[in-house]
């Protein structure tokens, strides 16, 4: 085996709690998994970080998972549904950085983040963070401070604007090599 393919993601995805029923193995995104298993109720990460999604084309809730095994969906991750699509997190070496927005459409006040931030008002003094800018590395966005609440996953290159969804974002994480 090359070193490339040892350190390759993997997860394998099951219909049933407990690792039973069949099953689907995937090393990158997926958008539909419906034409491999018609529900998934439970899962085991293998190597690397994947982003699930309770609706296809990576839309709907989110859940970020890491190397382990994860028996029951509804359980561990609070969702009502299974799981419908997933996106594999690439490892990201080298520096991190997000410009975050207090307003929606990158107004307001701004900051620059190159590390974790567990409560934007403690640290920033902002009120809410409505919009960003990810230039490098990977990060999870959190709707409340110490890293709870609903989550986005954001790439590099990827802004985002809650705009009319008043959606507000109060800690962010950046996702390291430590979680490999």
């Amino acid at each position: 085996m090359t070193s490339s393919s040892m350190n390759m993601s993997r997860v394998a995805f099951y219909e049933d709690r407990n690792f039973q029923g069949r099953s689907y193995e995937c090393s990158s995104d997926c958008a539909d998994m419906s034409s491999y298993l018609s529900r998934c109720q439970s899962c085991r990460v293998e190597r690397g970080c994947f982003m699930v999604y309770d609706r296809t084309n990576f839309t709907g809730n989110q859940f970020f998972l890491r190397r382990g095994e994860y028996t029951d969906y509804h359980s561990m991750m609070g969702m009502s549904d299974c799981i419908r699509s997933c996106r594999m997190i690439p490892m990201h070496r080298g520096s991190y950085r997000m410009k975050i927005y207090e307003r929606e459409n990158f107004g307001g006040q701004s900051n620059e983040l190159m590390d974790d931030c567990n409560n934007v008002m403690d640290r920033y003094r902002m009120s809410n963070c409505m919009s960003c800018h990810v230039m490098d590395g990977n990060w999870l966005m959190y709707e409340q401070p110490q890293y709870r609440g609903s989550m986005m996953y954001m790439r590099p290159g990827e802004f985002m604007n809650m705009g009319m969804s008043r959606m507000r974002f109060m800690s962010m994480r950046r996702i390291s090599d430590s979680y490999y």
